[in-house]
């Protein structure tokens, strides 16, 4: 972790690596994937990025899930306890077929009804 934008030097949150660090809504816990393992570090901040405390990285879940979305492939929810993220139906099979709907608006509002 490093402050945005600069000056400032890193803090190591996980010695083990991660991807797709994010924030509960608090900011007293930082998510983040380590392979296919959900990850949770709590950090006890201050005014400074020195006075940032991390704690021990937590193991939560475990699971085979997309991995590599803009800017994260999962969300938590506001009190921290439930995740969305996105999970493959057929992660072995290929896409053989790629399904391309015109005018989707038009379809949207005679389906929906104001």
């Amino acid at each position: 972790m490093q402050p945005f934008p600069g000056p400032g030097g890193k803090r190591v949150m996980s010695t083990e690596g991660g991807t797709d660090p994010v924030w509960s809504r608090d900011g007293r816990e930082l998510f983040y994937l380590n392979d296919n393992k959900m990850m949770v570090v709590d950090v006890a901040s201050g005014p400074t990025l020195s006075d940032l405390k991390p704690g021990l990285p937590r193991f939560l879940f475990e699971g085979r899930y997309f991995v590599g979305g803009i800017p994260s492939s999962y969300d938590v929810s506001l009190d921290g306890q439930r995740f969305l993220r996105i999970q493959p139906v057929e992660p072995e099979q290929p896409a053989t077929q790629i399904d391309v709907v015109m005018n989707w608006f038009e379809e949207l509002k005679a389906r929906v009804p104001r």
